[in-house]
């Protein structure tokens, strides 16, 4: 029982480092340069998929307590960890927070006026969005948004 926890426990701090730099790109490259007015911190918590945290710790904990061989644990691992790594990179970053965070072509209505362009993130009580029309960054309060 104690190596099946400690399998979990090591898969969990695996998959919780590369989810932080997966985070720290996409904050750095993303929502930084979109000024986006949201810390870190809620960023990790609100995007974070529990599933595949889930499963990737299962995997990395696997992989670290239970095969004898080494080589294929870093073989298995060092891809996930160039991909976490590759975040800090602009072009990643970026590309990967607007897969993440944002929707295209959308329709927003608040109060009388109807606002067209894109959602450039969803947080707990802000939208942010660009208008194409007015080629602006316009914060919404949720509860305005119809």
């Amino acid at each position: 029982m104690s190596k099946i926890f400690q399998a979990f426990l090591s898969g969990v701090f695996i998959s919780f480092i590369l989810d932080f730099f997966i985070f720290l790109g996409i904050f750095q490259n993303y929502i930084k340069v979109n000024g986006i007015d949201v810390y870190y911190n809620i960023l990790f918590v609100d995007n974070q998929n529990i599933f595949l945290f889930l499963v990737f710790s299962a995997i990395f904990g696997y992989l670290v307590v239970y095969i004898k061989n080494y080589k294929i644990s870093i073989l298995v691992v060092i891809p996930f960890i160039i991909f976490a790594l590759s975040m800090q990179q602009y072009d990643v970053g970026n590309y990967i927070g607007k897969i993440l965070l944002s929707k295209t072509d959308v329709r927003l209505k608040a109060g009388r006026y109807e606002y067209h362009g894109d959602i450039l993130y969803i947080g707990r009580k802000d939208i942010t969005f660009y208008d194409d029309d007015l080629k602006k960054t316009i914060v919404f309060k949720k509860e305005n948004i119809r």
